[in-house]
């Protein structure tokens, strides 16, 4: 079965090589790689990764960056390893919608350089309200008109704490959804458990373009997370995401496996919906 793995991250080797430097000048970096066992990858460890799980294809992004040429230094690496390896990479810039004029200029430049999307958004470390309208407009409309889709960052109002859980939660994520629903919106980690609220036939009608990816399930749910979301919000808006190399294939291509889910449902989850939506 042909898999495309929708939610990783790929950074430039300076930045394990120069990591003090890079904590220092970047809030999201910081929150996330402050403690030295936190993982980074380059585009190699990925793809060697990617080879011994038989992963076909992959989704690669950076963070919800904070400094602006932070951002266009990964956004670079992110083009040029997606240019090596056309088949095997696909690629989302990411910007902080505060900046404004220059965010809108950023997206443009990825997209003539071949990105299909934009994000991870980290709304709570960017500083940004995601459920204004004022600040989001320049980002969602040039995503809109540059046919990208746009990925963020999502948590749970319940359970455990971890590095990067926040305030992005299912009540201001259905916010900004509803704000822009001609946007293609991808809401990651299971949008904080949005799917679930579908059942709600107002929730459900404001969410007809939005997709939730499954990146860290093993940190968060049970297996049976999969069967739950196809049977509230329905296997055609589910993307398989591992969330490498917070989290190996082993165990995020085992725990899909033990959902129980039918062959048809998972040749959607893990290459239908995410190649229908990228052009593929």
């Amino acid at each position: 079965m042909v898999i495309l793995d929708f939610h990783t991250h790929i950074l430039p080797p300076s930045f394990q090589l120069n990591r003090e430097d890079y904590l220092q000048r970047d809030a999201t970096f910081r929150l996330l790689f402050t403690n030295p066992k936190a993982k980074l990858a380059t585009a190699e460890q990925l793809l060697d990764g990617m080879d011994g799980a038989e992963v076909d294809m992959a989704l690669a992004m950076g963070y919800g960056w904070t400094d602006t040429e932070v951002a266009k230094e990964a956004n670079d690496y992110l083009l040029e390893a997606a240019a090596r390896n056309p088949r095997r990479l696909v690629v989302f810039c990411s910007i902080n919608p505060a900046w404004g004029q220059f965010a809108v200029d950023e997206i443009e430049r990825c997209a003539r350089g071949g990105a299909k999307g934009i994000g991870e958004l980290h709304p709570d470390s960017q500083g940004i309200d995601i459920t204004s309208p004022d600040t989001m407009a320049p980002v969602m409309e040039t995503g809109r008109r540059l046919g990208l889709m746009v990925l963020t960052h999502s948590s749970e109002p319940v359970g455990h704490d971890y590095p990067g859980k926040g305030r992005t939660t299912p009540r201001r994520l259905f916010a900004f959804c509803r704000n822009f629903p001609h946007n293609r919106i991808v809401c990651a980690h299971w949008g904080g458990g949005l799917p679930f609220y579908t059942l709600m036939p107002e929730v459900d009608e404001s969410l007809a373009h939005v997709y939730f990816d499954s990146a860290a399930t093993p940190f968060l749910y049970h297996s049976s997370v999969y069967s739950s979301a196809v049977h509230t919000a329905g296997s055609q808006r589910i993307l398989f995401g591992s969330d490498y190399p917070l989290l190996g294939y082993d165990r995020a291509l085992g725990q899909l496996s033990e959902a129980g889910l039918s062959s048809e449902i998972l040749e959607q989850v893990l290459w239908g919906n995410a190649s229908a939506l990228l052009g593929l």
